[in-house]
This record gives C-alpha cells, structure tokens and sequence, in this order.
C-alpha cells in the first residue's frame, strides 16, 4: 500500500510540475512575443531578454522558475517558440511577435501545399479577403494539417485550409521558414486558398 501511495504521489507530483511549466511556458510566451513591459524587461532589436532579468521579473510575479525550469521549457516545447543565444545568457521567441523585432528570417522553398487553421466563423472572410497577419508580424502556416488543426481549435470550431504556397513563391511572394518548421509570409491572397 505504501509504495502504491508512493507512485500515486509521484505521477501527481509530476503531473502538478507539467502543470506548471505549460502555465509557465504561456507566461513566458506572452512576455517573449507581446508584452515584456508587464515584467519591466526590454528585447533588444532581435527580440532577446536577458534570462536572468526574465527570471527575476517572473519571480516578482509569483511564478517558480530558475534557469533549470527555464531550459527545461525551452527543451520540451512542442512548437519549438524559444531559442537561447550560445552562451545560454539570452533568450528569444522564435516567432509569433506581435511587437515589433528584427528576425533573422530567411526565404525558403516550401513543399507544393501549406496549411492554416482557424475557425470555421472565418472561413468565408478568408476566401473572400486572404489571411492577414491581424495583430502579428506574419501569417503562419504549418507544414502539416495535425499543427494546423490545434491552431485552429484555439479559435473555436476548427477548419483546416490548404494553401498553395509553390504558386505563391512562382508569384514572387516571400515565404520564410523558422526553426520550428513554422512558415510565415506577410499574406495570402484568396486563389492560393482552398479547403
């Protein structure tokens, strides 16, 4: 019996630490990509905070973190949405910013088809006006419709589109490829959309 409330211990430990660290891993996002004023850091131009003033102004909220957590996040992350520099002394989202940072972005050739999620409330807007980047820096677009999918259930009843981003690049339109395997591009204009 003890060692049975021993594992069951263990599993919820675990389980409340995973928790945690999702929680956390949002709250770090949300500073990275939108707001580091509301733990009173600054980004440099690339979009870099110092991990120990991240760590601090964190702390200040509340939150349970140390540089161990913070790798732990930045290791685990399913979306890849951090970077540290080479010295481990910075840290960065890798994209989804709605302020405004210099990314080193490069252009790449993506497969023949992309895909985007998003609500099927909005899916006759899309086809009539494109996908703009709203509130962003760029529209993203996943490689595979699983992705597309989670994305598009955030936002309600999820719809999968397809995008045609071969003709796009034919067309002399950028797209850019993170290292997370996400594609972002400024637009996309409805006739390279269907679903």
């Amino acid at each position: 019996m003890e060692k049975l409330y021993h594992d069951v211990f263990e599993i919820s430990t675990k389980l409340g630490d995973n928790m945690n660290n999702i929680k956390l891993s949002k709250f770090v996002s949300y500073i990275l990509r939108h707001n580091p004023a509301s733990i009173n850091i600054e980004l440099d131009s690339r979009g870099y905070a110092n991990v120990d003033a991240l760590i601090e102004g964190i702390r200040k909220k509340g939150y349970d973190i140390n540089k161990e957590i913070l790798e732990s996040i930045v290791q685990n992350d399913e979306k890849q949405r951090y970077a540290f520099n080479e010295d481990k002394s910075k840290i960065k989202a890798n994209y989804g910013h709605s302020i405004d940072v210099k990314l080193d972005l490069k252009t790449a050739n993506p497969p023949e088809i992309l895909y985007h999620g998003t609500s099927k409330d909005f899916v006759a807007n899309i086809l009539k006006e494109g996908i703009k980047k709203q509130n962003r820096q760029f529209v993203h677009l996943s490689t595979d419709e699983e992705t597309a999918l989670k994305v598009g259930k955030r936002h309600g009843a999820p719809v999968v589109l397809k995008i045609r981003a071969q003709d796009m690049v034919k067309d002399g339109i950028k797209l850019y490829k993170t290292d997370s395997n996400i594609w972002l591009t400024d637009y996309v204009h409805p006739k390279y959309i269907y679903y």
